[in-house]
C-alpha cells in the first residue's frame, strides 16, 4: 500500500515539474537582455550574419511556442541542452557543481540539526527559564540576521582576525585529492587522504556555519512549540502519574510526537539549502551550482538556468516526498 501511495506522489510530481519547466522558460525569456547581443558584446565586434546564425544555432528564431515545445521534449528525454555560454551539455555543468552544493548543505543541516535539537528540547523542558529566554533570542537572531553579513562577520572574526580558518574555496590550493566522487570529504575518506580531508573540513566549517544558522533557529522554534504541546497532552501526564522517568517521558513520548511537525520543516529547509546558498556560495567563493546560477543568468544563458531549476525543483519534490514516508513511520495513523 505505501508503495502504491509512493508511485501516485512521484506520479502528480510529473505536472508540478511540467508547471516549473514552463514557468522558468517565459520568466527567463521575459527578462531583459538577448543572450546573442551579451555574448558578441563579450567577444567583440562581429557580423550581424553571425549574430543570426547563433541565433538559428540556439532556436532563439523560431516563435516562443516552438521552443517551449522544443524544451519541453527535450526534458522528457533527459536532454537539458547546451549552454550558450560554455558551449557544454547542462547536464555535464551542473553535474560538475551539484556536488561541491549537495556538500555544503549537509554541512549545514548537520550543524543546524546539531544545534537545533537541544536548543529545541531544553528549552521547552525549561519553559520560560533564563536558557529557554536566551535560546529563543538566539533564535530570532539567527532567523532574522541575512547570511552575507553574518557570513562576513565569521570571515572578520575567524579568518582574517584569528587565522583559525580558511576564507574561500573547498581545499587549500596546495593539497592534492584524487577526487571520485566530487564530494571532498567523501573522497578524502574513501582515498585515506588525511591532509585533505583536514583541509576539506576546516573550508567547510564557516559556510556551513553560515548557511545552518537559519536552519537552527527554525526548527528549534518549531521543535520547541512542538515539544510544549506534548508536554501538556494527557499521555504525557499519564505517563508522569505512573511513575515513568522525565527522561523517557520526553524521549519516548513527547519528542516522538513533537517530531511530526519539525520533520516537515526540516524536509523544507532541505530544498532551502540546495537552492537558497547563492549568496553563501558568493561571499565563500564556493564553487557549487549557485555560483553558477549566478553567472548564467547575468548571461541570459537559457538552458543553464532552465536546467539548475529543474534541479532545484526536484530536490523540493523528492524532500517532500520523503517528508511523506516519514510521516508514516513516525506516526502509523497517518496516510501518505
Amino acid at each position: 500500500m505505501r508503495l502504491v501511495k509512493i508511485v501516485e506522489r512521484l506520479l502528480v510530481a510529473i505536472p508540478i515539474m511540467t508547471g516549473v519547466a514552463v514557468i522558468v522558460f517565459f520568466f527567463m525569456r521575459l527578462t531583459p537582455g538577448d543572450p546573442v547581443d551579451i555574448m558578441m558584446g563579450q567577444g567583440g565586434a562581429v557580423s550581424a550574419g553571425e549574430m543570426e546564425r547563433l541565433r538559428s544555432e540556439f532556436n532563439l528564431d523560431k516563435p516562443l511556442h516552438e521552443q517551449l515545445a522544443i524544451f519541453l521534449l527535450d526534458l522528457a528525454r533527459g536532454d537539458m541542452g547546451n549552454s550558450f555560454t560554455r558551449q557544454r551539455p547542462v547536464a555535464q555543468l551542473i553535474a560538475e557543481r551539484l556536488p561541491a552544493t549537495i556538500e555544503l548543505a549537509l554541512g549545514a543541516l548537520i550543524f543546524g540539526l546539531l544545534v537545533a535539537f537541544p536548543i529545541g528540547i531544553i528549552s521547552a523542558v525549561r519553559q520560560n527559564s533564563l536558557t529557554d529566554r536566551l535560546s529563543m533570542a538566539g533564535a530570532f537572531l539567527g532567523i532574522s540576521m541575512p547570511p552575507f553579513w553574518l557570513g562576513i562577520l565569521l570571515i572578520l572574526i575567524f579568518s582574517v582576525h584569528l587565522k583559525w580558518l580558511p576564507v574561500q574555496g573547498r581545499i587549500g590550493s596546495d593539497v592534492h585529492l584524487t577526487t571520485i566522487t566530487g564530494f571532498y570529504v567523501l573522497d578524502s575518506l574513501l582515498t585515506g587522504n588525511r591532509e585533505a580531508l583536514v583541509s576539506s573540513l576546516r573550508h567547510l566549517v564557516l559556510p556551513s556555519v553560515t548557511l545552518g544558522a537559519a536552519v537552527a533557529a527554525i526548527v528549534a522554534r518549531v521543535l520547541r512549540s512542538s515539544m510544549l504541546e506534548c508536554l501538556r497532552s494527557d499521555y504525557v501526564k499519564l505517563a508522569r502519574a505512573k511513575g515513568v522517568s522525565e527522561f523517557s517521558t520526553v524521549a519516548k513520548h513527547a519528542l516522538r510526537n513533537a517530531l511530526i511537525p519539525t520533520v516537515t520543516v526540516v524536509g523544507l529547509q532541505v530544498g532551502v539549502l540546495l537552492g537558497g546558498n547563492m549568496i553563501v556560495e558568493a561571499v565563500f567563493g564556493w564553487p557549487g551550482l549557485g555560483r553558477l546560477v549566478v553567472d548564467a543568468i547575468f548571461a541570459r544563458d537559457f538552458p543553464l538556468v532552465q536546467g539548475a531549476v529543474m534541479v532545484y525543483a526536484f530536490t523540493f519534490v523528492a524532500a517532500n516526498l520523503v517528508v511523506d514516508v516519514l510521516y508514516t513511520y513516525l506516526n502509523p495513523k497517518i496516510e501518505m
